[in-house]
């Protein structure tokens, strides 16, 4: 008999290692690591909200920011100003784009924006195919990292070409950043590089950092003005935002710094698996800290060895996976992190080859 979300989720909770990211984060440790010399806002105004902000304008080198406790909130206003300013409707953006698949249709049912994929689902965006477009376009999106691939960055020269071709057309350019913190080891340039490639650049505080939640909003002055004007219209000013900015700040100054050694780590995981049966590396070699696994499993078998790793050594792994191209083939996703540093490239070879066996 399977066991309920109960069993499972009491499993889980008993594992005392865990493979993936930085680990079981309870509600007791976020609050621990939360300075104690916290300064409240009060609805998004001065205290850690502004602290936050200066720290994160400065990091990016864009001249002001602005923090949202939700990045899907911010995305949809960076996106709608851009559209606004420029009198055109289309966005452009790879057919895995978070706004295109985690969002409802949220820009266009709300902002009344038009969605325009392009390029290949199971490849970076290329410039190849930006230059298939031939209609105006408000704003080109792009993900760097680009997570439903695996990961995966389109090379730097590329990357240049891409925004290039935006700005010669008029459009606006932003980047879903939500994991950009892994971009500056990957294209061995400063995040500030990087970030002034965009008109605007969205970041995430706990997809890569751990923090509680949030996200920031970065651009010129003027730009991020009207999207705290559009943030109170979305119900995202807050009466206390401090615990989600505190818990940010304190995230991006701990984690930011072990972003080169999170990816070596994932690189060097990486070639422990590269030879082994049924097990694919996506992409190979991996672009950033976070790769994708394409297993030959059925998902129940997955599932069933997962849980006896868990409940017989306390390792907790995955606890489900995601359909491939093939009902045979499963797909996981590593995403390096304080908890993966604990074991040894050989020692996750061993659990992946356990959790494939038949």
């Amino acid at each position: 008999m399977d066991p309920n979300e109960a069993e499972i989720d009491r499993i889980r909770r008993a594992c005392t290692r865990w493979l993936a990211w930085h680990g079981d984060r309870t509600a007791a440790g976020l609050l621990s690591e939360l300075p104690t010399d916290i300064t409240p806002d009060r609805y998004g105004d001065g205290g850690v909200v502004e602290e936050l902000e200066t720290y994160l304008a400065d990091l990016l080198g864009m001249p002001a920011a602005a923090f949202f406790v939700s990045g899907t909130m911010a995305q949809q206003i960076a996106l709608r100003i851009h559209a606004d300013r420029r009198n055109h409707r289309t966005i452009a953006f790879h057919p895995t784009s978070h706004v295109e698949m985690h969002e409802g249709g949220a820009f266009e049912r709300l902002h009344h924006l038009v969605g325009r994929p392009v390029g290949d689902p199971y490849g970076p965006l290329t410039l190849e195919s930006l230059e298939e477009v031939a209609e105006p376009l408000g704003a080109l999106l792009l993900e760097l990292p680009q997570r439903e691939i695996g990961g995966q960055l389109p090379d730097w020269e590329d990357l240049l070409a891409q925004t290039a071709w935006a700005r010669d057309r008029g459009a606006a350019i932003h980047l879903d950043g939500a994991r950009l913190w892994q971009c500056p080891p990957a294209y061995d340039r400063p995040l500030e590089e990087i970030a002034g490639l965009f008109d605007s650049v969205y970041v995430s505080f706990y997809k890569d950092l751990g923090a509680l939640a949030g996200s920031g909003l970065v651009g010129p002055e003027d730009f991020i003005a009207e999207a705290r004007e559009w943030r109170l219209r979305h119900g995202g000013t807050l009466f206390a935002m401090w615990p989600y900015a505190a818990s940010a700040l304190a995230s991006v100054r701990s984690r930011l710094p072990r972003m080169k050694s999170y990816r070596d780590h994932g690189l060097a995981i990486a070639g422990a698996l590269r030879d082994l049966d049924r097990v694919r590396v996506v992409p190979d070699p991996p672009h950033t800290s976070m790769f994708h696994l394409h297993l030959g499993i059925s998902s129940e078998v997955f599932k069933a060895n997962a849980l006896r790793i868990a409940e017989e050594e306390g390792i907790w792994t995955w606890k489900t996976t995601f359909p491939g191209t093939h009902p045979d083939w499963q797909i996981i996703e590593l995403t390096v992190g304080d908890s993966t540093l604990d074991f040894e490239p050989g020692e996750v070879g061993d659990l992946i080859t356990r959790l494939v066996a038949d």
